[in-house]
């Protein structure tokens, strides 16, 4: 970066591209100074705030992201494998982690160029106006409260399984919404990406424990390469799968309080050869061993005695994930009040309390919609259907065509690469469309959907 891209600030020294040593910190407050405040992100100056949003490490950001993302959505893919067989499952998982490694470079870049987003609501305001901005800005409201509900549901379902439905289903969920609740009290991500480790160690050593167990038990060996599905259970397995990579969401979110934004490619690095990794052995396994008698969650597949084992450390995974996913809704509100005021990094009375408000309201609309869609792999696939389908895939694609207005066709690459966004798009719209039709049949075809009851759902 040269002198021409940033301009001198009255009061400093200027920066000509000698100065290697300059780090990127003393770079960002030059380029922020100088730049329009409309266009400037939403924590501006940092330098005496009493809350510091922007000192993520790019490490820390992809412990966040895994944590994020490695949670439920490896609970659903055995079953998933299950009903499509492992050539399909195994060629749609693969796919599915390019193609969603791709979608995220995109977000990265489009960050950059425009450094004033922090949520997907801000890059619809960028591509589609104030129009834009509100649609995205309530779809990916409603997808991070879904999200949040999937988490309490899965609570119950371990709580029912650990205390043999020891009381009321309804009790359980209350209980992980108020223990989400306080774990989401803390304002910035950084203090949280400590525990995205223990839920990744959590989640992991709980998987662990089911491949060993059913390795052992080898409770129901039939397995098959290609399965004998029809197009209904076929969609509704890869919805579930869709649903293991829907981590898009957030990662505005996790951008904007990193130290340095471009290290996002590290961070995405990390995460993309984790869970790929982990879902195709977790996947494979769990499916070679149980075969027609998995489960969704998976952790169910084993013998009554290990699936408690399991759900017991799979805890922490359950409840951090959804916090995470949770705590990037409240800042989107948070940033929306409070953006451009001293509030942002305050901790007086009213920027504590509406936090706590933003944060309760959040949760208690997560704990309805969780009571009211109980069977696990129905609300993923809804999930998938209505918002991951156009976060994880259709909308970073319309970033790039966005970003390449105008040259579409200027040269080779350029031509194959617009195809190819093209057609990430045409996924998008198949996975909506084709989602929306398999999860509404198995919700209302699915006799033991009873919404707000005490029944055990484990």
């Amino acid at each position: 970066m040269g002198a021409s891209q940033v301009p001198a600030v009255p009061g400093e020294m200027e920066y000509d591209g000698h100065q290697k040593d300059l780090d990127f910190d003393q770079v960002a407050l030059e380029k922020q100074e100088a730049t329009p405040a409309y266009e400037q992100d939403a924590f501006g100056n940092e330098d005496s705030a009493e809350v510091k949003y922007k000192v993520m490490r790019w490490w820390q950001c992809g412990l966040l992201m895994v944590a994020e993302t490695v949670s439920l959505g490896v609970l659903s893919l055995p079953a998933a494998v299950a009903t499509m067989g492992l050539v399909p499952s195994i060629i749609v998982l693969i796919g599915l982690g390019v193609i969603t490694t791709y979608t995220g470079y995109i977000m990265g870049q489009f960050k950059l160029r425009f450094p004033q987003i922090t949520t997907m609501a801000d890059a619809g305001e960028v591509i589609g106006g104030k129009f834009g901005r509100e649609f995205v800005g309530a779809c990916w409201s409603i997808f991070f409260i879904f999200i949040m509900a999937s988490h309490l549901l899965t609570f119950t379902v371990a709580m029912n399984t650990i205390t043999d439905h020891g009381t009321c289903t309804i009790v359980f969920g209350i209980v992980g919404m108020i223990l989400s609740f306080v774990c989401s009290l803390p304002r910035t991500l950084e203090k949280m990406s400590w525990l995205s480790l223990v839920s990744f160690v959590s989640i992991l050593t709980a998987v662990l424990i089911t491949m060993i167990a059913l390795g052992i038990e080898k409770p129901d060996p039939r397995v098959v390469a290609v399965a004998n599905t029809n197009l209904y259970h076929g969609f509704t397995a890869v919805t579930n799968i869709v649903f293991a990579f829907c981590s898009h969401g957030a990662f505005f979110g996790l951008m904007a309080e990193l130290r340095n934004p471009r290290d996002f490619t590290k961070s995405l690095c990390l995460l993309q050869g984790i869970d790929v990794t982990l879902y195709l052995i977790a996947a494979v396994v769990i499916y070679r061993y149980a075969g027609d008698g998995v489960t969704s969650p998976a952790l169910g597949s084993t013998s009554l005695v290990v699936s408690k084992v399991a759900y017991g450390i799979a805890l922490p995974t359950i409840v951090i994930a959804g916090v995470i996913n949770g705590h990037v809704a409240f800042k989107y509100v948070y940033i929306r009040i409070f953006r451009g005021t001293d509030r942002m990094h305050k901790r007086d009375m009213v920027a504590v309390s509406s936090w706590i408000g933003i944060a309760l309201v959040m949760w208690v609309l997560a704990w309805i919609i969780a009571s009211a869609i109980p069977v696990f792999s129905d609300l993923l696939s809804l999930i998938t259907a209505l918002f991951a389908s156009w976060f994880s895939f259709g909308f970073p694609s319309i970033m790039w065509l966005f970003m390449n207005k105008g040259v579409y066709f200027s040269s080779p690459r350029k031509i194959t690469m617009t195809i190819i966004n093209l057609i990430i798009v045409g996924i998008a719209c198949a996975l909506c469309g084709m989602g929306l039709w398999v999860s509404g049949k198995a919700m209302h075809d699915n006799p033991s959907s009873a919404s707000f009851s005490c029944a055990n759902n484990a």
